[in-house]
């Protein structure tokens, strides 16, 4: 049960305008222009590590920009890291939900204010959004999850069992026994907020391997919490080699949790090693995971072709397409392809693309050259194949960094591996259908991909829409009617899908706060029998 102050539901962080001539834009100018180099630290325990193993950190549409050195930890290090979470671990269970909470409000207020410019500079140059897509995330999202996580573990530890008049009963909402290996992603810097505050909010400790192409914002945000008063030790800041640090976790046997966003294979392959040793660890750890996408807009031939058009832009190059909610499969009666092909090359051939500094700038780079040069094959064996037809875009650059135009493919055959397999990048890729076809492309739509994130279907035929709901229940864990399949907001849209795409545990809600915590349920009665016969 809860004591001391009740927090109320909170609202959603509004975005501030950078709009040209605002000081929101003229200090946003200054800190992009900052050129220090930071260095990026191990901390431990509060204690700040810096070593010879060093990654450099570019921005990916200037690649000859330095923006930041990782120095990251030793496998000793790593180790140590553990061993402070579990130092601290009795203190911070300890503590008062209010006492917790209060730590994540005051980090809301501090990214609010007098951070919110800087961690979206870092947002902007290290993972190369455009304000417009960093001010949602690493801003307002990451308030959000801070302050909807505080209000939803709330509503955890007020879910009481029912008494009775001869005993009381009572659910005390433990953390976990052991520490959580939380690894966050590249492309968005809230995401990191929530992996790693969710367990906290509920008591637990937390070893953190950030993504390198993220470490620079997700950096700034660990220095909000420690000014906020988050005790050395409860989250472990470890910018460390993956493969390492996840060896080093796993091998403890107080890793008590897994709290993941990435790909589907690593997260799959967290997963068998768990599997594989579950006998070794103090308790069988929790894994929860946000992974990929294949996801799809279908439009029926009722809907309107420039919202059509218009969600099919944004829902897959915003960002140049790396969310995992990206738009990047989609279905297209034949009786409006010719309207919504025609505003689709008319919109894109306007579309900026190049430094995020420039406000005029649509998209940015693609993450990095490994990414870049997995879509440029992609593209150019597009190109050679006749069941492939490029609607629009199908170029790609690299200086002054990793561009790739935003590209809509039509293809003939919609088992095609452009429409089943997850490429992470500003590429789009049609099915045009027959009219008559509905039920067909439904039932098509549901089975072509092994994802099930988002989706959205545009209609305004109810009956249709019906329909669609019906046979695509199980094909995405978040559905937009009518509108993008991207920009789930906290609070609103609980985020989360199944299949290869996860464990649907809705990132922002409750429900992903639940299994961070193991409940003891307690009973005590008033008067114990003594006797030994029923109804004695």
């Amino acid at each position: 049960m809860i004591s001391g102050p009740q927090f109320p539901l909170p609202v959603n962080e509004p975005e501030v305008h950078f709009g040209q001539g605002t000081k929101a834009a003229a200090a946003l100018s200054e800190a992009l222009e900052q050129r220090d180099v930071v260095e990026i630290p191990t901390v431990i325990g509060g204690k700040r590590y810096f070593s010879n193993d060093v990654v450099e950190v570019r921005a990916p549409h200037d690649t000859q920009r330095l923006l930041a050195r990782i120095h990251r930890p030793t496998q000793a290090q790593i180790a140590e890291a553990i061993a402070s979470s579990a130092a601290v671990a009795k203190d911070w269970a300890s503590l008062t939900h209010a006492s917790r909470a209060t730590i994540l409000h005051r980090a809301a207020e501090i990214v609010a204010t007098r951070s919110r410019i800087r961690i979206n500079a870092a947002t902007m140059l290290g993972q190369s959004k455009t304000i417009d897509q960093a001010e949602p995330d690493s801003a307002c999202e990451l308030i959000d999850f801070l302050r909807f996580n505080a209000y939803n573990a709330q509503r955890v530890y007020a879910e009481q069992p029912m008494s009775v008049p001869t005993a009381v009963n009572r659910a005390d909402w433990r953390p976990l026994e052991g520490f959580i290996y939380a690894v966050s992603p590249f492309n968005f810097t809230a995401i990191g907020a929530n992996l790693t505050t969710a367990p906290a909010i509920m008591g637990n400790t937390v070893l953190w391997k950030p993504s390198e192409k993220s470490a620079l914002a997700n950096y700034v945000f660990f220095e909000a919490l420690e000014e906020a008063g988050l005790p050395p030790g409860v989250i472990n800041f470890v910018p460390g080699d993956a493969e390492l640090t996840t060896r080093v976790a796993m091998s403890s046997p107080d890793l008590a949790g897994i709290h993941f966003t990435g790909s589907s294979s690593v997260f799959q392959s967290l997963w068998k090693g768990v599997a594989s040793k579950v006998d070794s660890f103090r308790t069988i750890p929790r894994l929860v995971g946000e992974t990929g996408g294949k996801d799809f807009v279908l439009a029926h031939a009722s809907a309107n072709a420039s919202e059509v058009a218009i969600a099919l832009i944004r829902g897959a190059f915003e960002y140049q397409g790396q969310k995992c909610s990206a738009a990047s499969r989609a279905y297209v009666p034949r009786s409006l392809w010719t309207a919504v092909s025609q505003e689709l090359r008319d919109r894109l051939a306007t579309l900026k693309v190049g430094d995020v500094a420039d406000p005029t700038t649509f998209m940015g780079a693609v993450i990095s050259q490994a990414s870049h040069q997995k879509l440029s094959r992609a593209l150019e064996a597009a190109k050679d194949d006749p069941a492939v037809q490029v609607v629009a875009g199908g170029k790609t650059w690299s200086e002054p960094g990793y561009f790739v135009e935003p590209t809509v493919l039509q293809v003939s055959d919609p088992k095609h591996a452009l429409m089943k397999e997850e490429l992470f990048g500003p590429v789009l890729s049609v099915f045009v259908y027959e009219d008559n076809a509905w039920q067909e492309t439904l039932e098509l739509i549901d089975a072509t991909s092994p994802y099930a994130l988002t989706g959205s279907i545009f209609s305004t035929d109810r009956f249709a829409l019906h329909e669609a709901e019906r046979v695509l229940i199980n094909a995405a864990g978040n559905l937009y009617l009518n509108d993008k399949p991207t920009g789930a907001m906290i609070g609103q849209q609980p985020f989360g899908g199944g299949r290869a795409s996860g464990t649907n545990d809705k990132a922002g809600s409750y429900l992903n706060l639940l299994r961070w915590a193991s409940p003891r349920v307690v009973k005590e009665t008033y008067l114990p029998p003594r006797d030994w016969q029923f109804g004695a």
